[in-house]
């Protein structure tokens, strides 16, 4: 039987252009770009062609593209680097407050965990605004949670497990006009909403190239200039004195062509798949009474459809739809196996029970054919459930 996947927040296949792309930097320009030979600076050279072509498609200067190991990277180099150093800068200066962030309650556990441990070890005060029940933040929210000592507004783009879409620029104006810097996790969103940094009116932005066609283990957090950044690896001093340790050359030209590979793409088929996404979510909605959307119905990812089933299983579902040939999930593949229900769901007010209900599809830039087919095995499956077959 074949299998439809259907999980593409959490990973997606490689894309041929981009094991093109690499193979010469596995194989004959494997050098370290470190090494001042042949070898080396062919590799160096295709570091710098790397790092301007992120910078072209996000609107950054090359200088401020630092190549990390994913995602999760990116966004603790964020949060902590610019943190760190913006609080030591102010104690410098004699300033003696805790230092302050202001997030939200439904991040990725990167960004969570970041903070979290900036609160713990480095003593800062945080604030979590409040989103609504479809997940987006009130820019007005974040204008009050802002003090005199904030030195960071971090949250992401768009939500790993329901694709809510954040105003970013709103947010942005509001943060800038107390002179705070601004960090989004653009992991999810990228490939399917716009990365430019002056549209956006963000200061960093993290990426990993395993949701865009390029290998696992490859990310980008692009950081202007102008902000400090402590970083988190020392030794040899590699993306100026930002991220230390020899650079993955090969996987720096692989997420370089898979960005832009999506930039190409990211209209035509944001478009095409919100437009196979709704007539999907819209068929579930009418075959399944217990069927509920999560994140706001409007401002969401094009591949993201997200529901609670109230009374039954969500693993229970996933296993029923993978007998029938589809490919999901609950949610986080980074929170996968966890016992507690998902904070981001219960921060929409979704109860606790109903919450674990919770199954996730996410389709990819590739999806051209109709999903009434899995929108059917979807009801089968909760039908099966239910009735305990």
């Amino acid at each position: 039987m074949s299998m439809l996947y259907l999980d593409n927040a959490a990973t997606t296949p490689v894309r041929p252009e981009v094991l093109e792309a690499m193979m010469p930097y596995l194989t004959r320009w494997f050098g370290n770009p470190s090494s001042h030979h042949t070898v080396g600076e062919a590799a160096a050279h295709a570091l710098a062609d790397a790092r301007a072509r992120v910078g072209r498609v996000l609107g950054m200067r090359a200088g401020d593209i630092v190549f990390t190991s994913g995602g999760t990277e990116a966004n603790n180099l964020a949060v902590k680097g610019i943190a760190i150093a913006a609080k030591s800068l102010r104690a410098a200066k004699g300033a003696a407050d805790a230092g302050h962030i202001v997030t939200t309650a439904i991040e990725h556990e990167s960004i969570i965990e970041s903070v979290d441990y900036l609160r713990r070890i480095h003593g800062f005060d945080v604030t979590r605004v409040a989103v609504d029940e479809g997940g987006r933040i009130d820019p007005a929210a974040v204008a009050a949670a802002l003090r005199d000592d904030t030195l960071l507004v971090t949250f992401g783009y768009a939500n790993n497990e329901v694709g809510t879409v954040q105003d970013v620029a709103a947010i942005a104006a509001v943060a800038h006009a107390r002179g705070i810097p601004v960090h989004i996790d653009a992991v999810q969103a990228a490939g399917w909403l716009t990365l430019s940094a002056d549209d956006l009116g963000a200061d960093a932005v993290s990426i990993a190239g395993h949701k865009l066609g390029a290998p696992k283990g490859t990310g980008v957090l692009a950081v202007r200039g102008r902000i400090p950044l402590e970083p988190l690896l020392h030794g040899g001093g590699q993306e100026r004195g930002r991220r230390s340790g020899t650079e993955d050359v090969a996987g720096a030209v692989g997420l370089a062509t898979a960005l832009e590979l999506a930039e190409r793409e990211r209209v035509e088929a944001s478009a095409r798949v919100a437009a196979l996404r709704d007539r999907f979510v819209d068929r579930v909605l009418a075959k399944v009474s217990s069927a509920r959307l999560t994140g706001d119905p409007v401002h969401r990812l094009p591949g993201v459809a997200s529901f609670t089933f109230a009374g039954t299983s969500g693993e229970a579902i996933l296993l029923e739809l993978e007998r029938r040939g589809v490919v999901s999930s609950s949610g986080s593949a980074c929170a996968a196996g966890s016992d507690e229900p998902s904070h981001v769901l219960v921060a929409l007010g979704v109860p606790a029970e109903v919450a674990q209900t919770a199954v996730r599809f996410t389709f990819s830039h590739a999806q051209r054919e109709s999903l009434e087919g899995v929108a059917d095995a979807v009801a089968a499956s909760v039908l099966a459930v239910q009735s305990g077959e």
